[in-house]
């Protein structure tokens, strides 16, 4: 009977002695020896913990080993020990766990940390689609400034939507579907717009100095403002084979803006600005360049047929 009852009370203090207590960063966690050490014997936790350690962690008064870390990294840390799974909360960085997993010496962890790692940074690098833009506009107070600056929408069908005065400064917006699309006070300025269709696109004094619209497709589009309050600039642009057929452009800023090659055919350019463009081999047939500033400009090869005025020496064609 009292054998019996000293190998119960052995049992015990064996199983006492299991459980280690550590405080991480002011937080307590509770776990057992062999957490610790089975799962990754070559850790640094299993090191400290090990009987023939040199290293252990210093000891508080209420028993708990203090280890100077993130609570909050530490927790996935010690739960990958227990059950062999990464769990964590919303919104924690796997940066930050990754950085624990590689001081600690979790070596099965840090793989899987580095590719989910690089899953989340292509998934950041991912166009916005139209869901998201939607989402965006619908959450967003009509009186505040909605800011896409910089934002990567390649291939997005933004078609149709009202989009007025958001910037969209140096955004990527190539191949995007922008038909019937409201830009009305859009900042497009060095945005890509390169082989996007806007085809009958409202365009009333939207700023694109500097934007790359090669090969756009804006047939049809609407540029001038009634008002007459505001003009739109497009100051530089790159417009190289884009199609511009039909659409009011009176008094666009042009100037200096690459047009080589672009189908200009019967749009009205009354007192637009093209100072200095390049309109080489550009198709003007049926244009209105009434009093259009043309100082500069290069045309060679340009087709000017069915003009519906005569262009005059005073704005300088050479």
């Amino acid at each position: 009977m009292a054998e019996a009852m000293n190998e119960s009370e052995t049992q015990e203090t064996d199983s006492d002695s299991n459980w280690i207590s550590l405080n991480v960063g002011g937080k307590v966690f509770l776990t057992t020896l062999s957490t610790l050490t089975n799962k990754e014997p070559n850790c640094m936790l299993a090191k400290m913990f090990s009987q023939k350690s040199l290293i252990k962690p210093s000891c508080l008064r209420d028993g708990s080993y203090l280890i100077d870390r993130s609570s909050q990294y530490f927790e996935p840390i010690i739960n990958y020990l227990r059950h062999g799974q990464l769990i964590r909360d919303d919104g924690l960085s796997l940066d930050g766990i990754l950085e624990e997993a590689r001081f600690f010496g979790i070596e099965s962890l840090i793989p899987r940390l580095e590719e989910l790692i690089s899953i989340s940074h292509n998934a950041d690098n991912m166009p916005l689609t139209r869901r998201d833009v939607v989402s965006s506009i619908i959450q967003t107070a009509y009186v505040s400034e909605l800011r896409f600056q910089g934002v990567n929408l390649t291939g997005a069908d933004l078609s149709k939507l009202d989009l007025r005065n958001i910037n969209f400064k140096f955004a990527c917006l190539s191949r995007c579907k922008l038909n019937f699309a409201n830009l009305n006070y859009c900042c497009l300025e060095r945005a890509d717009l390169s082989y996007a269709n806007l085809e009958n696109a409202q365009l009333l004094s939207v700023k694109g100095s500097c934007a790359n619209m090669e090969g756009a497709n804006l047939q049809g589009c609407n540029f001038e403002d009634p008002s007459g309050v505001s003009k739109c600039v497009l100051e530089g642009a790159n417009l190289k084979g884009a199609c511009l057929e039909g659409s009011n452009m009176a008094g666009v800023n042009l100037r200096v803006a690459n047009l080589k090659n672009a189908n200009l055919k019967n749009c009205n350019l009354r007192a637009a600005i093209l100072a200095g463009a390049d309109l080489e081999r550009c198709n003007l047939s049926g244009s209105d360049l009434q009093e259009a500033n043309l100082r500069g400009a290069n045309f060679k090869d340009a087709e000017l047929e069915l003009m519906l005025t005569p262009l005059h020496m005073s704005q300088a064609i050479r």
